[in-house]
């Protein structure tokens, strides 16, 4: 009996076998197309795109979504559900960016919806909400980030716990998948502290009738009283009674910061696996002298000096994350994700001490070269950097 190849299980691999095989015959001549790679590339991959708010829809009192179309009326490049785009903005001088996701599908080709939740002591959320209008124009990124479904490794048993905005990405994903026919599972945990937080709450009760495949579960921390949900915190208990065995299935985690730290907690206790679990990044970390490794002493309200080597110097809070602080004194940094991921913000310490807490993903040549992710890194003496 023949031995037979895996590969010839894979969707279209013996066709492509053939194809080379055809190729190797006759040759091939790709002289129509010289050239054209690279703008291939630049219209997939751009590195900035020039957008405009086409329409502000209300989702909540503290929520919007700004539905965003090129400025030229092109075509968007195609992105993966759960990828965002870094919004870039300039707020009274100063030149920022923040990440968000995309929550509408990807089979909505002709515009990204961009929900906005306002956050506490928030910067740019609160200009984005109050300050931005239809019509105006706005720069970003293209679309990044490893926040999303592989088909190859994931599976088709799906659970999403999101967290307030954290049901952004979920819905990108959940339509997409939903669009395109496919029989995967999909339980949606949604958790929030008030009914009226929760966003997109008819569009996720109307796709969970229609679905069968669908399942929506709403967790509120602090109801009304003749509330008949689930209330209080998400907990093991509560999982194992909406989940049962969980051995199969992969998850997904975006919210809050001590949310997704809370969900990955009970993840681990209910024995699921961390290659099972993806979280999406969420900033830089509010109290990063309580991890391992902060130096002793040293205090988020003291005072440093940073100097860009040969371009000036200025004093920051110890607390401030280094990008925010470069961005506040006139400085650029390129950035992406602003959560230790992408590594776009990488900066060289040229003198001083710098604290990278666990949400930096350094490379091992980052740390033996003195190299450190801005966005997520903390200046916990007088520092000089090379910009």
């Amino acid at each position: 009996m023949p031995e037979q190849n895996l590969m010839d299980l894979v969707a279209g691999y013996r066709e492509a076998r053939q194809a080379k095989q055809t190729l190797e015959q006759t040759g091939t001549d790709f002289h129509e197309v010289r050239g054209e790679v690279g703008g291939m590339v630049v219209q997939l991959h751009p590195k900035r795109l020039q957008l405009e708010v086409a329409e502000i829809i209300e989702e909540t009192a503290s929520t919007r979504t700004l539905r965003v179309v090129a400025a030229d009326r092109k075509a968007l490049p195609p992105f993966l559900a759960g990828q965002y785009i870094n919004l870039f903005v300039d707020i009274d001088g100063v030149a920022t960016a923040r990440p968000y996701a995309i929550s509408s599908s990807p089979s909505q080709p002709g515009y990204y919806d961009l929900t906005v939740k306002r956050a506490r002591d928030g910067y740019v959320s609160h200009y984005l909400l109050d300050r931005v209008v239809v019509g105006q124009r706005l720069l970003s990124s293209g679309p990044m980030g490893t926040f999303h479904h592989n088909p190859l490794y994931h599976g088709d048993d799906l659970v999403f716990l999101a967290g307030g905005s954290g049901s952004a990405p979920a819905r990108s994903i959940l339509e997409d998948l939903l669009d395109r026919g496919l029989a995967y599972r999909f339980h949606l945990i949604y958790v929030n502290s008030h009914l009226d937080d929760v966003i997109f709450d008819e569009a996720f009760r109307a796709l969970a009738r229609k679905h069968g495949n669908f399942t929506l579960t709403h967790v509120i921390s602090r109801p009304p009283a003749d509330y008949q949900g689930h209330r209080g915190r998400l907990s093991q208990a509560l999982l194992q009674d909406l989940l049962g065995d969980v051995g199969d299935k992969m998850f997904y985690i975006c919210g809050p910061t001590p949310f997704n730290d809370h969900c990955i907690a009970l993840l681990t206790a209910l024995d699921v696996k961390r290659r099972r679990i993806r979280v999406e990044a969420n900033g830089a970390p509010k109290a990063p002298d309580e991890q391992p490794g902060w130096p002793q002493g040293v205090a988020l309200d003291d005072e440093v000096t940073v100097t860009v080597q040969g371009r000036g110097a200025f004093k920051s809070r110890v607390g401030e994350p280094l990008l925010n602080a470069l961005e506040r004194n006139g400085y650029f940094a390129e950035n992406a994700c602003r959560s230790g991921e992408c590594s776009l913000c990488r900066i060289k310490l040229v003198s001083g001490s710098v604290f990278n807490p666990r949400e930096a993903h350094l490379r091992k040549s980052d740390r033996d070269f003195d190299w450190f992710y801005s966005c997520v890194a903390f200046a916990t003496a007088d520092i000089e950097i090379l910009l």
